[in-house]
């Protein structure tokens, strides 16, 4: 189901169960206005019951006949007043009890006549009329009685049924906006962590099944870009390798001319005096191009190793050792561009385990970085140490160049940002950072324009590791 129509289908909820309190609560009050009015009318006719009476008690004490006349009108009064109010009166009291008020009415308008009709009253008479009366008077109170009684009890039936419906609305639109939006939330929730994932350069996909509405459309939307940008990722990290190669082969171009040299000067001065030369001084100047050969070989490998790609292969390794291997990789470089390299490295410093290629990637990068930074020569160190707080090994890589403005420190780590204008790709911190992050540890940076720049990265020691297992 689309968003919209989920939006759609809670608002019609919503809209039916306020209708049917409306409609609820319309005919209760119309029943309890039905009510309120018999009860005003019942009223009026106890009033004019009692008036009838009194004119009754009157002709029966002073034998005065003016007061049939007023028994009369009061009957004919009363008889109008319920024929008016005919629908209203049944509505509220129902028919039964309507009818027998009418047959009330009629059987006390029946002794009246009798009255009338006769010059002397017997005491039968005096009798029926007074017994009709007070049994109309008592079915008419009774009635007013019994409707009182039904108004207030319906007024507390309709707040308990109100307080209901209330209750009944309330769970209704808990539990609708709970199915309706608590997938909806997830997926927001998912697409959030995607979004920060990518950021850190991380391009899994949103597991899990995917709705058919629109956030399912945008979820598969960011599924299909970060499939690409993965794709795009792994190409652009082995652009950025080749462009550190082409660094890198320039100082190996170089160190390998001094071997070579060496080589070619032995062979040619062996050639020369090889007649005059003794057995264990041929055998010397052999030596010598062996060993000459070794350390080309010994380069080469080193250049080998540094471009394969190479599966995760986490070990434990020596922090200390990563660090003389990576400045190694980029000494021929340094001493190309006139930076001289330091090594302060902490003493008895604990295990890490790390995939060994990738930290030295990570450092090799950042070395390369200083270079760049320094491209009228200065000072690229590296420093290791324990933090005894949190016991992690931290290395640090500190250059003496340019430095970095306060206003890009806090993208140096985001993709495709770069403060080396069209000679940069705005990759390397990023995957520098990726690295890092999915060995546990951080990486972050100090800077201050025209001093330098610090890298510190911070790796969970092996001892630390298994302290948590």
């Amino acid at each position: 189901m689309k968003l919209v129509h989920k939006i759609i289908l809670g608002n019609v909820l919503i809209i039916v169960f306020i209708a049917l309190v409306y409609a609820f609560s319309y005919q209760k009050f119309d029943l309890l206005l039905d009510k309120l009015n018999f009860v005003e009318i019942a009223d009026s006719l106890n009033e004019t019951l009692l008036g009838m009476r009194l004119s009754e008690k009157n002709l029966f004490l002073y034998k005065d006949k003016s007061d049939l006349p007023l028994i009369r009108e009061d009957l004919t009064k009363i008889g109008r007043a319920i024929n008016d109010e005919r629908k209203d009166i049944i509505r509220a009291v129902g028919e039964g009890n309507f009818n027998q008020l009418e047959s009330g009415l009629k059987r006390y308008e029946l002794e009246v006549a009798k009255l009338e009709g006769t010059e002397a009253y017997t005491q039968e008479m005096e009798d029926a009329l007074r017994e009709t009366g007070r049994q109309l008077r008592l079915q008419s109170a009774t009635m007013v009685r019994l409707e009182r009684q039904s108004v207030n009890r319906m007024i507390s039936d309709s707040r308990r049924a109100l307080f209901y419906f209330f209750c009944l609305v309330l769970v209704v639109a808990v539990t609708t906006t709970y199915f309706f939006f608590s997938k909806m939330f997830k997926s927001l929730r998912g697409i959030e962590k995607t979004a920060n994932a990518i950021c850190e350069g991380n391009f899994e996909k949103i597991e899990g099944k995917i709705a058919k509405d629109e956030l399912g459309s945008v979820i598969g939307a960011i599924n299909s870009m970060c499939e690409e940008l993965g794709s795009r990722h792994e190409q652009l990290i082995k652009a950025r390798k080749l462009a550190s190669l082409g660094v890198l082969t320039a100082g190996v171009a170089h160190e390998i001319g001094n071997p070579l040299n060496n080589i070619s000067m032995v062979a040619q001065t062996y050639l020369e005096l090889y007649e005059n030369l003794k057995p264990e001084d041929r055998l010397e100047y052999m030596q010598i191009v062996l060993q000459e050969s070794e350390r080309i070989r010994k380069i080469v490998q080193d250049l080998l190793d540094f471009s394969k790609p190479k599966e995760a292969d986490f070990g434990v390794a020596d922090i200390n050792q990563l660090s003389r291997n990576s400045l190694k990789l980029v000494q021929n470089m340094l001493n190309i561009s006139g930076i001289e390299s330091r090594l302060e490295l902490g003493e008895r410093l604990p295990p890490v385990y790390v995939d060994q290629h990738k930290i030295e990637e990570v450092l090799v990068n950042l070395l390369t970085n200083a270079v760049h930074a320094m491209p009228s020569g200065g000072t690229v160190s590296i420093r290791t140490k324990l933090e005894e707080r949190s016991d992690n090994v931290v290395v640090e890589v500190e250059d003496t160049g340019a430095g970095i403005s306060p206003e890009f420190l806090p993208n140096i780590f985001d993709p495709f940002f770069s403060t080396k204008g069209t000679q940069g790709t705005g990759l390397g911190l990023s995957i520098s950072y990726g690295i890092i992050k999915k060995h546990n540890g951080t990486i972050n940076v100090k800077s201050e324009v025209g001093k330098g720049t610090t890298f510190v990265i911070q790796l969970p020691s092996y001892n630390k590791k298994e302290k948590k297992q």
